[in-house]
């Protein structure tokens, strides 16, 4: 499970969406992040049949040069150890760091015989019982925001509908990361952010009109926005999962979106939470 160990707080978005400290509201939009891109990891085992989704976060590496790119693995769900947990990967190395470098995706038919990548990970890989991987990176014009992985523990080529599925969510993904930075850049009531950025935005944004979400659509899609499963929701609020399902498909007609992901940005842009 991605970072199971890490206790979401009650209402991370709720209770640092209107902060009078940027810092505060940079922690917000991390939260959002973290929130993205461990359903992004989750949906990619449940939705596009990987035995295994990981999650690489650009960050600077320790003892790497200046300027020089790397992630970490941050996000997982299906493994059945740790091996492939918080590791760190250099842009270029692996499958994954050769679509960080490259900005493009890569998929290998079988991870451990593959002769155009490096093999850096094959212990944690073979560990896994891992061979076919696809890699695709979340890109946001030149901005990386992280390397999804889709693996799978069996020799299979990857055809054009996975590949599509996973570049699918991917995109969503990253249309989600984009608007959680962007907002998290801004102060309350969507003045720019001139301590945190260097400098204003040149557009603040302005909210989309409200669909009339019910109080009870409203009370869920909070949760939902958090990275909280339907089952999470169903137990906290009382409900059954049905009706968790039910509240949160109407809440996506009204806002004219078609999944989480989507929905949670499509709510922070409305104003409809943080």
């Amino acid at each position: 499970m991605t970072r199971a160990a890490d206790p979401h707080p009650a209402h991370p978005v709720a209770d640092a969406a209107r902060p009078e400290d940027p810092e505060l509201a940079a922690r917000a939009a991390e939260l959002v992040r973290d929130a993205v891109l461990g359903d992004l990891a989750r949906r990619v085992v449940a939705e596009c049949g990987a035995d295994v989704g990981l999650v690489g976060v650009p960050e600077p590496l320790p003892g790497s040069r200046p300027g020089s790119e790397g992630m970490v693995l941050r996000h997982w769900a299906g493994t059945r150890a740790d091996l492939l947990h918080d590791v760190p990967v250099p842009a270029g190395l692996g499958l994954g760091g050769r679509a960080l470098a490259e900005r493009a995706p890569s998929w290998v038919p079988d991870y451990r015989a593959a002769t155009t990548i490096s093999h850096h990970y094959d212990a944690a890989v073979a560990a896994e019982d891992l061979y076919a991987m696809l890699t695709v990176p979340l890109m946001d014009g030149d901005t990386v925001h992280g390397v999804v992985y889709a693996s799978l523990r069996a020799v299979v080529p990857f055809g054009d509908v996975r590949i599509s599925a996973v570049g699918t969510l991917a995109k969503a993904a990253t249309r989600a990361l984009a608007g959680a930075a962007a907002w998290s850049r801004e102060r309350p009531g969507g003045k720019p952010c001139e301590q945190s950025c260097g400098k204003p935005f040149d557009k603040p944004r302005t909210a989309a009109p409200v669909p009339p979400l019910t109080p009870r659509e409203h009370e869920v899609l909070r949760w939902a926005a958090t990275g909280r499963t339907n089952p999470e929701i169903a137990a906290r609020l009382g409900l059954t999962c049905n009706t968790v399902t039910g509240y949160l498909k109407s809440a996506m007609h009204k806002l004219g979106v078609r999944n989480r992901t989507e929905l949670a940005l499509a709510a922070r842009e409305s104003g409809l939470v943080g």
